[in-house]
Formats: structure tokens, C-alpha cells, sequence
């Protein structure tokens, strides 16, 4: 690595969010990166920049959190963030690259507001088109999938080798201790549940997979939906929610690491995706995949997954009694499930993520000579 006394300033403001795929991704990669750095033992400087109510919950020791400015949301990734950050590097990790930056590396996790815009109002889509257009013009893109590096390639006008590529992890699941009272609290037995989680957004296709779950005969069992609190989200076009199907809300990473590890299965049917986290926290517990036959799905699970047709509830309910009528056959595709997952490493993410800083700060004192960053 370049010894250099150059500042590396890190978009913070993932702190002030709740917390989802993309924060999740920020918050284990500074942890990681941090780590990282303190065995290294890198001449440059890190910083955390974050608005002021931002949480300090993120156990750092060579990665300096500074609280700055006012305000929150766009106008601060925009206007705060862009001016703190003016001396040196600047990161953002969570979709909300700073246009105003003349050096900076950005993480866009996919590219949903081009391909499924019925997902965001109109002005959200009108903003993020708008600002990723404008950061592929000016600041080094990464992602976190081979799929969304050939989608934000297409739909932003970049060559795929300008992209670089920092996949999620899953090591951090490591750390969790299960919560041995999880399904007593949720009224449900070991083997006896399907698991679903992530959000109601439309590109999940949750009101497919209780359609499908509905239309099974065995009313034993249950589908559990982690991480969306209300039913009424999930009315158009379903009616009521079926008996079975229980609706846990938003829960600790505790409970969430039981559900994964006691399920019947875990059902991913997302029509789209940039990465598909769940799947692959599903393969580290050990939890079979009922997933999407989908190319991001297919590059994380590879043939460690049921797959199906995400438009067919069929198709859906036909994964499902595959998983019901007998045991996974998780002997045959434990060994496959362990080399995946030791592909996604937040360590190797962190390493990438310095690597692709270095090039960055070196294509900058090219600049003056007509050079410009290649991508890694």
C-alpha cells in the first residue's frame, strides 16, 4: 500500500438509517475495513464522517467516527458530506455517492431504479436516475455482483471493466449466539415453518409466495415473514392473510439466526435483485434455499438452491412441496453451501475496497498528465 498522509473520508450517514441490505453491507465493511487497517498498519488516514445524530454503536479503533455539520438525508450527502470530506478521498457505501466530489469512489448495489420503477414514487426515481447518472460520470462505481456490474454497465453507459466488484459478506453471522426463545415467542415449532424475509416492496413478490403457500393441503404447516410489520401491505390482490402465515415484524439478528437454523426451508421469490443477502445467510445456517430462478440468486446460491419460476405460483408451490414431502437433501450439497459462503468475506470486501482506494489516489495524480483510472 502507498504511504501517504492523504485522508480517506467515508460517507457515514448509513449510521442514521435503519437497518437493511445496504446498511447492513456499510456496516460490516467499516467494521471489516477497520480491522483491516489496524493490521496493516496503513500510513493513510481513515474517517468516518456522519451527521450528528448519527449512532456510535460501531466498535472502531483505527477508523476515527467525526460527527459534522447539520441536517440529514440527500442535502447532507450533497452540501455536508462533499465540503468536510474536500481534502481528501471520498467513499460512500450506500447508493448516495456525493456528485460535488471531484475524488470519489461510489457502491451502487444495483440497478433497480432503471429496471423496476414501479418499486419508488416518481420523484425517487426522477433523484436516483438522475444521481447515478451523474456519479458514473464522475466517481469510481463498485458493486456487489457480477449481475448488477453488467447492469449498471448497460444502464449507465460504463464499461463492465470500470466497475469494480465488492461482494457482500456472511462471516459476520459468526458472532451471533441464537436466541434459544425465538419460536416460543412466535408460537412455532422446529421444522415445522417456512421462512420469508426481507420487505414488502414489489420486487420481492411476497403476494406469489403466500399464493402459492395458501394453496398447499397440508395446513400443518406455517410461513414465517421476517423484516415487514404490517398486513396490510401485502392486501392488493392476496385479501386476507391466510391463517398459516405469521407476520414476526423487524427482529434481532439473535432471532433471526434461530428462525434461519430450525425452518423447513427459506423462500426467496424476488423478481429482481442486485446480490440476494438472505440466501446466502440462509447457506451459513445451514437453512435450504427455495429461491428465484433469477442471475443474481444463480451467482450467489449456484446449485445449492430449489429454484423456480418467480411469475408462476405454480412453480412456487411446487418448491414448496418439494421441500415439505421430504428431507432436504442437504447431505448432497453441504459440501457446495460451505465453498460458497467462503466466497463472500467481508475481510476480502475490505481488501478490495483499499485496493480500489489506492487506485483511485494514484489515477489522481495522473490527471494532470491526461490519465484516468482504468478500474480494477
Amino acid at each position: 500500500m502507498t504511504q501517504t498522509s492523504e485522508i480517506v473520508y467515508i460517507n457515514g450517514r448509513f449510521l442514521t438509517q435503519r437497518m437493511s441490505g445496504v446498511q447492513r453491507f456499510a456496516r460490516e465493511l467499516v467494521m471489516a475495513l477497520d480491522a483491516e487497517l489496524s493490521k496493516t498498519h496503513a500510513g493513510r488516514q481513515w474517517v468516518l464522517l456522519a451527521p450528528k445524530m448519527a449512532a456510535d454503536d460501531l466498535p472502531l479503533h483505527t477508523i476515527e467516527l467525526r460527527r459534522v455539520g447539520a441536517g440529514d438525508g440527500h442535502l447532507w450527502d450533497q452540501l455536508v458530506f462533499p465540503v468536510f470530506a474536500r481534502s481528501g478521498l471520498a467513499v460512500s457505501l450506500a447508493n448516495n455517492g456525493a456528485v460535488l466530489h471531484r475524488r470519489s469512489l461510489t457502491i451502487l448495489h444495483d440497478a433497480m431504479v432503471f429496471r423496476t420503477p414501479n418499486n419508488f414514487s416518481p420523484a425517487y426515481r426522477l433523484f436516483h436516475r438522475a444521481l447515478d447518472r451523474m456519479l458514473a460520470k464522475r466517481s469510481q462505481i463498485g458493486t456487489v455482483s457480477e449481475f448488477s456490474r453488467r447492469e449498471l454497465a448497460e444502464v449507465l453507459g460504463l464499461d463492465q471493466g470500470r466497475i469494480f466488484l465488492i461482494p457482500n459478506g456472511c462471516e459476520h453471522l459468526g458472532r451471533v449466539e441464537a436466541d434459544p426463545n425465538a419460536l416460543l415467542r412466535l408460537g412455532v415449532q422446529p421444522r415445522q415453518y417456512f421462512l420469508f424475509v426481507g420487505s414488502p416492496s414489489p420486487n420481492k413478490n411476497l403476494t406469489r409466495a403466500i399464493q402459492a403457500f395458501a394453496s398447499l393441503p397440508d395446513d400443518r404447516r406455517l410461513l414465517v415473514i421476517v423484516g415487514a410489520s404490517k398486513a396490510t401491505v401485502f392486501a392488493e390482490g392476496l385479501g386476507d392473510i391466510p391463517a398459516r402465515v405469521i407476520l414476526a415484524g423487524y427482529l434481532s439478528d439473535a432471532e433471526l439466526s434461530t428462525l434461519y437454523r430450525e425452518a423447513i426451508a427459506l423462500i426467496f421469490p424476488s423478481i429482481y435483485e442486485g446480490f440476494g443477502i438472505p440466501p446466502l445467510e440462509a447457506m451459513f445456517h445451514g437453512c435450504p434455499v427455495l429461491a428465484a430462478d433469477i442471475p443474481a440468486v444463480r451467482e450467489v446460491c449456484g446449485d445449492s438452491a430449489i429454484y423456480f419460476n418467480p411469475l408462476d405460483v405454480a412453480s412456487i408451490a411446487q418448491a414448496f412441496s418439494r421441500a415439505s414431502d421430504s428431507a432436504p437433501p442437504l447431505s448432497s450439497i453441504k459440501r457446495d453451501i460451505m465453498m460458497r459462503c467462503a466466497r463472500y468475506s467481508w475481510s476480502a470486501s475490505a481488501r478490495t475496497l483499499i485496493a480500489a482506494v489506492d487506485a483511485l489516489a494514484h489515477s489522481a495524480k495522473r490527471w494532470e498528465q491526461g490519465s484516468s483510472f482504468s478500474g480494477l
